[in-house]
């Protein structure tokens, strides 16, 4: 069985890694190339750099700060925010980052999946899904950092992506974001019993068990968190030791 991934997420706003609640009330977290750095030497599994108002406002990532931080890293580094087209991939990728995440700009144009996959390979693709749930069992996506609902829903929108191409699916549940009450395991275990590729679980992240609970209920192949790990309140050496405990393979350091 492949080993389970821990992520930490650097979302960048202003060039500070900053984290909310429920994708508002924003606040300062920490220097995002000092932070790369800690967690790739705590033993991280990968590293995602999001910056979150870069398609809000119209704008592209910030690329000497992705090539800041890929120096100090040697573990697989995702980029996401403001790629609207194939010449922001080739400029992240040579930038440092190896995989690329693509959220509002896939929504608006679907076939730019077709075309990073198709250049780059599929697994260069993460697409991101920024969803509320309206009704029951009813996720909506949103656009631009969960400013913009897009009449397009999670399930339909997952699959249509993977299809085109779409290595991974990073799922952020905007109900559970930074409220630390675990993630949406339930609504994960269907992507991931229905998708034939991994997913990413984002939103919710509180305590150790939640981290077991999306691999074991949710059968996510990796977890993505911030603010536990920004403010030190979960140790990433700890949280492996801890799941390795509950029967989870996760890749631990010497």
């Amino acid at each position: 069985m492949l080993a389970k991934r821990i992520i930490p997420c650097l979302d960048i706003n202003d060039g500070m890694t900053v984290k909310g609640t429920n994708f508002v009330n924003l606040r300062i977290a920490g220097d995002p190339i000092e932070l790369g750095k800690m967690y790739s030497d705590q033993g991280a599994d990968e590293l995602v750099f999001l910056d979150i108002t870069a398609s809000h406002e119209g704008r592209k990532t910030f690329t000497k700060l992705v090539e800041r931080i890929a120096k100090e890293i040697n573990i697989p580094f995702t980029v996401g925010g403001g790629i609207h087209e194939l010449t922001d991939v080739d400029r992240l990728l040579n930038a440092g980052a190896d995989k690329i995440s693509v959220n509002s700009a896939a929504l608006k144009n679907p076939e730019l999946i077709n075309e990073i996959a198709d250049k780059f390979g599929s697994q260069v693709c993460v697409v991101a899904i920024d969803a509320k749930e309206e009704s029951d069992h009813q996720w909506q996506c949103y656009l631009n950092g969960g400013r913009i609902a897009t009449g397009r829903y999670l399930f339909d929108w997952a699959k249509e992506a993977v299809s085109r191409g779409a290595g991974e699916i990073l799922f952020t549940s905007m109900d559970h974001d930074g409220v630390k009450n675990g993630y949406a395991d339930d609504c994960l275990r269907e992507l991931s019993d229905n998708l034939p590729v991994p997913i990413i679980a984002s939103g919710g992240a509180g305590k150790k068990e939640h981290f077991r609970d999306t691999f074991l209920i949710g059968h996510s192949d990796a977890a993505l968190a911030a603010s536990v790990f920004h403010f030190g309140e979960i140790p990433i050496p700890e949280l492996k030791d801890y799941l390795w405990g509950e029967g989870i393979n996760v890749r631990r350091t010497l």
